[in-house]
């Protein structure tokens, strides 16, 4: 079974989405985190996905005290990203409790980086791996590379990386459906690594598409702005997730 990621994004130390990862483009859904997240374990979630946007702008964790408080309440795995782009921030994130660190620009940039990380983290470790048309974005999705998500998707699936975050760019918080094709094509490359997909769910149909497209390494969908929204609950996600064709 393919896993749901609830989201909470964290700017300002309220939970937001964003739209296509513009930070112009923000709305507040909830000004209590740690409420969302209670929410979310009450209605079945038992993995929660964690981004201080904050930090993925300065480089840095902002919110660990509130990342803290999410990881004591969430009775489920809490994986955290945003600005973990060194030793030391990645220790602070470690030391907030939660189980899985995000790490994006700093492993795909510095390969004595990517190498402590693997080593210090294991299988706490994912990588995220965010594509602006095709081609690896860092920085906050502010930079964007010559270089594929395909082609770095295959590269890190011979460095003893076990878990990768894939996001479509043009799709996150756009409610436009995934793009089925591009993760197809990311997944085809690094079949070793166990991958969660990121960007554009906005219906039941959408989390069913996935699913059929029986990829073996695609464990996992993360899913913020459709639950926030009202588009669907979580117990509907998750009882589609479950009947869904693997």
């Amino acid at each position: 079974m393919i896993e749901l990621y609830p989201a909470i994004d964290l700017r300002d130390g309220v939970a937001v989405r964003l739209v296509q990862g513009d930070f112009a483009r923000s709305t507040v859904f909830n000004e209590d985190p740690v409420a969302q997240a209670r929410s979310f374990a009450r209605e079945g979630a038992t993995h929660l996905h964690v981004v201080d946007l904050d930090g993925a702008l300065q480089g840095n964790p902002m919110h660990a005290p509130i990342i803290a408080q999410l990881a004591a309440t969430f009775p489920g795995t809490v994986q955290l990203g945003g600005g973990l782009r060194h030793r030391a921030a990645v220790e602070t994130a470690m030391a907030t409790g939660v189980d899985r660190i995000v790490v994006g620009t700093a492993v795909i940039e510095d390969e004595e980086f990517l190498q402590w990380a693997t080593a210090r983290l294991g299988d706490r470790l994912v990588v995220a791996l965010d594509a602006r048309d095709g081609r690896v974005a860092t920085h906050g999705w502010t930079q964007v590379s010559d270089r594929t998500a395909v082609e770095v998707a295959a590269e890190l699936a011979r460095t003893g990386v076990r878990h990768l975050l894939y996001t479509d760019i043009a799709r996150d918080g756009t409610l436009a459906g995934p793009n089925l094709e591009a993760l197809r094509r990311v997944s085809n490359a690094a079949p070793p690594l166990t991958i969660l997909a990121s960007g554009g769910i906005s219906s039941l149909d959408d989390l069913t598409a996935l699913a059929a497209l029986r990829l073996p390494n695609v464990r996992g969908v993360i899913v913020g702005r459709a639950l926030y929204e009202g588009r669907f609950t979580v117990g509907a996600a998750l009882a589609t997730l479950a009947a869904s064709p693997r």
